[in-house]
């Protein structure tokens, strides 16, 4: 049994590499267009050498997989992908360098400070309700202060 009922095996694979080229933009991760890959050049190859059998190209698409795979893997650790804020999910460490105001004094190191729509404890100089502050640091979920 072949790939007969499909016609065309090469178009076939062809089809499989734009399929998995369109998943690579529906799912999260970069893995499926390296099968994409594999895919594509096992059509290549199945045009190249009419008429392949069917287990040889489904040994050529792992093959080609397995160094697609490989391939990617090298160079994504040779070029990795970098954020260009690397606090972009860390909403403490974005708070450092905001200057806001004591929602409640500072009295013995301890009281509270506004954080946008809410307050978070605060540890700091002493300092009376509503004095400007800067956030200089984030820890266990309270914030360190100083006047601003």
């Amino acid at each position: 049994m072949g790939w007969d009922w499909l016609g065309d095996p090469g178009a076939a694979w062809l089809a499989a590499a734009l399929l998995l080229g369109i998943a690579e933009l529906a799912v999260p991760g970069v893995f499926l267009v390296f099968l994409a890959l594999a895919a594509a050049v096992t059509a290549a190859i199945s045009y190249a050498l009419a008429p392949l059998p069917l287990a040889a190209q489904l040994v050529c698409f792992a093959l080609w997989s397995a160094v697609a795979v490989v391939v990617g893997r090298r160079w994504y650790r040779d070029y990795p992908v970098g954020s260009g804020d690397t606090r972009l999910n860390d909403r403490a460490a974005r708070l450092v360098g905001e200057v806001t105001r004591l929602e409640s004094a500072i009295i013995d190191g301890r009281g509270r400070v506004v954080v946008g729509d809410g307050s978070w404890p605060a540890r700091g100089p002493d300092l009376p309700a509503n004095a400007r502050v800067r956030i200089v640091a984030v820890r266990d979920g309270v914030v360190s202060v100083e006047e601003a």
